[in-house]
């Protein structure tokens, strides 16, 4: 936004901006101002580190770890269900 602010107010070139704020690509500030013509300073807005990005992998996670729970309550009805038939059979022998 301050680069922005530097072109938009005080009429700074965008290579002035870019040293001034040293940023390595001048025509960066370019793209900026244009975003900022367009659709105003949410056009610009830092998205890196995006919330939406962040649940998206916690969702993953929470559904990895839900997968795992399911096969292990499977896993586990298998071996009770095998643990009473050898009682049976060792009753009946």
């Amino acid at each position: 936004m301050e680069a922005v602010r530097l072109h938009e107010e005080d009429g700074w070139s965008y290579r002035k901006i870019a040293e001034h704020l040293d940023i390595q690509d001048w025509y960066r500030v370019r793209v900026w101002v244009r975003k900022y013509h367009v659709g105003g300073e949410v056009a610009i807005e830092d998205r890196r580190g995006d919330p939406h990005r962040i649940e998206t992998e916690q969702e993953r996670e929470i559904r990895r770890l839900q997968l795992e729970v399911d096969v292990l309550k499977k896993w586990l009805h298998i071996l009770n269900r095998e643990g009473c038939r050898a009682d049976t059979q060792s009753l009946t022998n």
